[in-house]
C-alpha cells in the first residue's frame, strides 16, 4: 500500500486554489484538481478524493505529485494535447466574409 500523500497549503496558495476552483474561464479539469488539492490539505485521503470525482486513485496522485513539483503550473494539461487545429486563420475569414454577403439566413430549421 502506498504512503498517504499530504500537501500542506499557504493560506495565499489555499486562497489561490480556492479562486482557481470557481473561475468560469478555466477548464473544468484544472478546477477539478484545484479542489482535488484542497480536499488533501483538508486531511481528505486519495481513495475518497477519488470517490468523490469519479475518477482513479493514480488520477488524484499524480495531481498532488504535479503540484509538489510544479506548483501552480502543474494543474493545467502540457501543451500538445488534443486534436490539432484544421482551419487556417484565412479559412476562418472566408467564411465569416461569405456569411456577411449572404442575404439568406441560415438556422436549424432549413438544414
Amino acid at each position: 500500500m502506498p504512503a498517504p500523500l499530504r500537501i500542506v497549503l499557504t493560506e495565499s496558495e489555499d486562497r489561490t486554489l480556492s479562486e482557481l476552483r470557481v473561475a468560469k474561464t478555466v477548464a473544468q479539469r484544472t478546477r477539478d484538481r484545484a479542489q482535488m488539492l484542497r480536499l488533501n490539505a483538508q486531511g481528505w485521503v486519495v481513495p475518497a478524493i477519488a470517490e468523490i470525482f469519479e475518477c482513479q486513485e493514480q488520477t488524484v496522485r499524480e495531481t498532488i505529485r504535479r503540484w509538489q513539483q510544479q506548483g501552480l503550473g502543474g494543474l493545467w494539461d502540457a501543451s500538445g494535447r488534443g486534436a490539432k487545429a484544421k482551419w487556417q486563420e484565412a479559412d476562418m475569414a472566408y467564411l465569416e466574409q461569405c456569411l456577411e454577403q449572404e442575404a439568406r439566413t441560415y438556422n436549424s430549421r432549413r438544414c
